[in-house]
C-alpha cells in the first residue's frame, strides 16, 4: 500500500520489481486488495489507491499494528517418526497447508509440505513406509515468524520466500530446538483484513 501511495499510477510489474519477487506471486494478494476497494486498477495505466482506502484509512492503521501472536491458528503437529503415508493422510484429514514436525520432546525439527510429500510419492512404491524425517526440511533451514513479530512482518516473509504458511517458534538460539506455539498462513491473514474492513465500515 505504501509503495502504491508513492508511485501511483504503478503496474503489478513495477510493484513486483520493487518488492523483489515474480508477478505471479503478486497476482492473488493484489487481486484481493482491489476486491477490498483498498486498491483500484485500470487496464494498461495501473494501480493505484481504492475508495476503501482514501474514505477510511482506519482499518490499515490498526492492520500494521496487529501482531503474529492475534492471527495466528493452531499448528498441525506431526511426529518426527511417522510414516509418509501417515502424513499424507494427516495433511488431508486437518485440511492443512504444511505440517510442522517435532520431536519427542515435542521440540520444532521441521515442515512438510504437500509439495515435498508429492515429490517422493511420485514413482516411489516405497514411500509410503518412508520416516517422514527423511523428507522435511529442517529446522533452521526454515523461515519462522515469532508471536511478538507485527503481521506486515510476515507477509513480507510469505511474499518474498513464497510460502502459504509460516510456524510461529519461541525459543531456540543456544536453548535447543524452539517450541512451536503456532502457524500463521494467507488465509490467516485473509481473514483478519476481512474482519478489520468489516469492523471499519
Amino acid at each position: 500500500m505504501d509503495l502504491v501511495k508513492l508511485h501511483a499510477p504503478i503496474t503489478g510489474e513495477q510493484l513486483a520489481e520493487l518488492l523483489g519477487v515474480s508477478r505471479p506471486t503478486l497476482r492473488s494478494d493484489l487481486s484481493l486488495l482491489v476486491m477490498l476497494g483498498w486498491l483500484d486498477a485500470k487496464p494498461k495505466v495501473g494501480y493505484f489507491l481504492g475508495t476503501a482506502y482514501r474514505q477510511d484509512n482506519v482499518a490499515l492503521e490498526s492492520f500494521k499494528t496487529q501482531l503474529v501472536r492475534e492471527v495466528q491458528g493452531l499448528p498441525v503437529n506431526i511426529a518426527d517418526t511417522i510414516s509418509v503415508h501417515d502424513a499424507v493422510v494427516t495433511l488431508f484429514m486437518e485440511d492443512a497447508d504444511t505440517l510442522i514436525v517435532v520431536n519427542d520432546q515435542k521440540r520444532f525439527v521441521g515442515i512438510v509440505t504437500p509439495k515435498d510429500l508429492l515429490k517422493v510419492t511420485l514413482g516411489n512404491p516405497n514411500a509410503p513406509v518412508i520416516p517422514v524425517s527423511m523428507v522435511m526440511t529442517r529446522y533452521p533451514n526454515i523461515v519462522t515468524v515469532s508471536p511478538d513479530d507485527p503481521v506486515t512482518e510476515a507477509i513480507r516473509k510469505m511474499i518474498v520466500h513464497q510460502l502459504d504458511c509460516l510456524p510461529v517458534i519461541v525459543g531456540g538460539a543456544g536453548e535447543g530446538a524452539p517450541e512451536v506455539v503456532g502457524s500463521v498462513s494467507k488465509t490467516n491473514v485473509v481473514h483478519l483484513l476481512k474482519d478489520l474492513v468489516t469492523a471499519s465500515e
